[in-house]
């Protein structure tokens, strides 16, 4: 499909003598490189003061009408009149550094894009949306080290949030007035944005040299933020933080004369491209090849998507029915920003109820969920029987190792160990649990890759997995396909049974009867915390617990471990670990009784009792429930 521009309307009103400007700035250069330049690392710019003009009601800045479609931006410009010009001020409220990295969630940048929840005022506003490409754009500019001739080109895709289109608008703003070529893609998935950076088809406008997703993952409706890739994946935590100081740098300088700039660049640069359609069709074309080029290998299965109302409903119409599926029964397949149903979550228990309920109303063989933007996902059988957490891990690694024997299963640090005792006892090969955080998981796997152990499997207990044979991308899609492929593979070589093949791959997983987690939470204010950070906090009380279980015959600390404190006793195990990003240590607990259980919460609650800062209400709730 041959690419085609974007329609862009301007509706900008400014008035250089009513107007804002910061003096002596230009934002109109012909070089990209005069553009990024007060913005790379080694000379940032000195904030300005702050502007105080709420008590202004006449200052109505950026009041962006919402769009018919995926590229229509309009936005007005309004300037004080009666105010007193400053050659300093901005064209938007100051904000500073920390205002931004409060944005950052690890390697994502998540924040309040919508009204509509008490006490959750907006933090993710378009001008900030704005900063934060035009940020992405400098940093980017920078790593591919382009000359200040070449046109970088950057794609964009969102899920299925009401605020997802105005913030597209706003980001194509920031790339197009940082001089960057944008391509939107409406309505996309998180893998396929990643994947946008390798595809070699210029028809498509493929390879971009960068990509952004515009999507919370399952957080509500007034939640929203951004993934970055390039061709050498996700950035990371470190390259979100330098992202977001950059953004900072450059809000505070925006001026009416900037905004404008990059409204008019805007219209010039934007292109709309359907690359889903070259994302899908990679997955049609794994699934036949894995059954010997059979053209509709999946022809007599019942298969239903439940897609939550998110980006995943493409599944059903783009993979699963060109393949000769049956599909009836799928729900919740159009976007809906408000997400009517339930969570699009795998690990939400509402969730999979729905998709559950639907595969044996259905009499299907199989069923399969997704969370919002399909980086994670999760199966059920003919039966009913999820395949979720731990048994999906038990799915994908018995499906690896046929392929890669004796490879490592690297998880994250929440996994069973029953689920251990499968892959090495059963399966042959090596569990090797690390941290939880999708992309710790993965970067692991490369780390073992890189020091000579081999590792195909990167996953964890949320859905998230990651393959090396798919550039190590966590792609919800992309594990349902190796599923079907293994449906395909064995249909194609005679044999049959629906998904009972992979209800079979799982035989022998042992299972605990009990398993919970409970979240301790870490008051930031207590004057027990003695004005240290919560993770400071959080530290002390593991290292508490840590020298606690050494006095109990009956506990056993983990003998490798990379997070938190992990002890087997009682026939069970528990972890208290501290959160990645919040004042928070979560507690898990797994055990054969509910007796076991209760003893394992006990050594707990002994060693971290006597933490005034840390809220144990949970903890005591559970014990006094379960005894």
């Amino acid at each position: 499909m041959a690419a085609t521009s974007g329609k862009i309307v301007q509706n900008v009103f400014v008035s250089q003598s009513h107007c804002y400007y910061q003096q002596n700035r230009q934002f109109h250069s012909q070089s990209q490189r005069a553009y990024f330049a007060p913005y790379m690392r080694n000379s940032l710019p000195s904030p300005p003061g702050k502007l105080a003009w709420t008590s202004n009601p006449s200052m109505q800045l950026r009041n962006l009408s919402k769009p018919n479609n995926d590229f229509i931006i309009q936005r007005n410009i309004h300037c004080n009149a009666s105010a007193s010009a400053s050659a300093s001020a901005t064209a938007v409220p100051y904000l500073d550094k920390t205002d931004f990295l409060r944005l950052q969630n690890g390697s994502d940048i998540r924040g309040v894009a919508v009204d509509g929840v008490e006490g959750e005022p907006i933090s993710l506003t378009e001008p900030v949306a704005e900063a934060i490409a035009a940020g992405f754009a400098a940093w980017l500019f920078e790593r591919k080290k382009a000359a200040a001739s070449q046109n970088l080109r950057v794609s964009i895709g969102h899920d299925s949030r009401i605020s997802a289109k105005l913030l597209q608008n706003a980001i194509s703003r920031g790339l197009a007035g940082a001089g960057l070529e944008v391509v939107q893609y409406g309505l996309a998935s998180t893998p396929a944005m990643f994947n946008s950076t390798l595809t070699k088809d210029e028809a498509f406008l493929c390879p971009v040299d960068g990509s952004i997703m515009i999507t919370a993952s399952h957080l509500p409706f007034n939640r929203n933020g951004f993934k970055f890739f390039t061709n050498a994946g996700g950035l990371g935590k470190t390259d979100i933080k330098d992202v977001l100081e950059r953004a900072a740098d450059i809000y505070n300088q925006f001026t009416a004369e900037s905004l404008a700039n990059s409204e008019r660049k805007a219209s010039s640069s934007i292109k709309q491209v359907d690359y889903m359609n070259v994302y899908t069709s990679d997955l049609v074309k794994a699934v036949r090849k894995a059954a010997g080029s059979i053209e509709k290998p999946l022809g007599g299965f019942h298969i239903v998507v439940d897609a939550g109302n998110g980006a995943g409903g493409f599944f059903v119409k783009k993979v699963l029915e060109p393949l000769g599926a049956f599909t009836t029964g799928s729900q919740f397949l159009e976007p809906d920003g408000l997400f009517p149903n339930h969570i699009p979550n795998p690990e939400d228990k509402t969730a999979m109820r729905a998709i559950t309920k639907a595969v044996l109303q259905s009499r299907a063989d199989l069923g399969i969920i997704f969370d919002t933007d399909v980086d994670r996902s999760a199966a059920v059988d003919f039966q009913g029987r999820e395949f979720n957490r731990n048994r999906l891990i038990a799915l994908m690694a018995a499906i690896v190792l046929e392929e890669h024997p004796g490879t490592t299963i690297v998880t994250d640090s929440v996994t069973s160990d029953g689920l251990t005792t499968f892959i090495e006892n059963k399966l042959g090969g090596k569990h090797h649990r690390f941290k939880r955080g999708y992309k710790n998981v993965i970067d692991e796997a490369i780390r073992l890759n890189s020091v000579g152990e081999e590792s195909h499997l990167a996953i964890e207990t949320s859905g998230h997995g990651a393959l090396k044979e798919n550039h190590w991308l966590d792609d919800g899609a992309y594990l349902m396909v190796k599923i079907l492929n293994k449906l395909a593979s064995v249909r194609a070589s005679g044999m049959d049974g629906g998904s009972k093949v992979l209800t079979d791959l799982i035989e022998g997983l042992q299972e605990p009867a009990l398993s919970l987690e409970l979240r301790l939470k870490i008051n930031q204010n207590h004057p027990d915390l003695k004005g240290g950070s919560f993770r400071e906090y959080g530290e002390t009380v593991l290292k508490q617990l840590e020298k606690s279980i050494g006095s109990d015959p009956n506990l056993r600390k983990a003998p490798v471990n990379y997070e938190g404190v992990r002890v087997s006793g009682y026939g069970g195990w528990f972890l208290l670990r501290l959160s990645l990003h919040d004042p928070v240590l979560p507690l898990n607990i797994e055990a054969p009784t509910k007796g076991d259980a209760v003893k394992l919460a006990l050594a707990v609650l002994a060693a971290v009792k006597d933490f005034a800062g840390l809220d144990i209400s949970a903890l005591d709730k559970y014990l006094r429930e379960a005894s």
